[in-house]
């Protein structure tokens, strides 16, 4: 199958499956089977996931969780058939159930996913991603804003998310992974 992003049919329906045989270097997601196409990362955008990642992957060390950075197929609605229709790439995530870990995906939702916004994120996709990880049980989704210098930090209770905003320079306590905190400052690079 080609790549179905070249083509111009918008009211296509995209599955699993369909992803799986899919040509082309472009990196996409597919969220309620429409198919997304991701921009390469900016330097900026890798040195904070980076950041990220080093700051869990040493919280994390000895511990059951493990922490994983994009280019990592997560299927929040997992289907045997892979009929299953979202399938995301947070640019980092956490799992703590190690049977959500298949040979080429994570099969379930994570516990944490963060974000960051880039240029190309539209408040579609984001909404649209907000959405699937409330529905799939997410219980900590983060959405870095470098632009901002801002964290937008979702946890799910009751079947919601509660949410709160931290500023530039403020720290994130992980509710999952106490007592993990990621200082705002060090990614902006404005450690104090």
């Amino acid at each position: 199958m080609s790549d179905p992003l070249r083509s111009s049919n918008e009211d296509s329906y995209f599955t699993y499956a369909d992803y799986l045989e899919w040509e082309g270097p472009e990196r996409c997601e597919i969220i309620n089977g429409e198919a997304f196409m991701m921009a390469s990362p900016t330097v900026e955008h890798q040195a904070i996931i980076t950041e990220i990642l080093v700051q869990l992957a040493n919280f994390l060390r000895g511990r059951p969780c493990k922490v994983f950075a994009a280019p990592l197929d997560v299927r929040l609605f997992p289907e045997e058939d892979h009929s299953d229709d979202t399938v995301v790439q947070p640019d980092i995530l956490v799992v703590c159930d190690k049977s959500k870990l298949s040979r080429g995906s994570v099969d379930g939702p994570p516990d944490l996913v963060v974000e960051i916004l880039s240029p190309s994120n539209t408040q579609k996709l984001m909404f649209l991603k907000f959405e699937s990880y409330l529905n799939a049980g997410v219980r900590e989704y983060w959405v870095l804003d470098p632009e901002q210098k801002k964290a937008q930090v979702h946890i799910l209770q009751n079947g919601r998310y509660i949410s709160s905003t931290y500023k530039k320079d403020a720290l994130i306590q992980a509710s999952i992974l106490p007592p993990f905190s990621l200082d705002l400052a060090a990614l902006w690079g404005e450690a104090h």
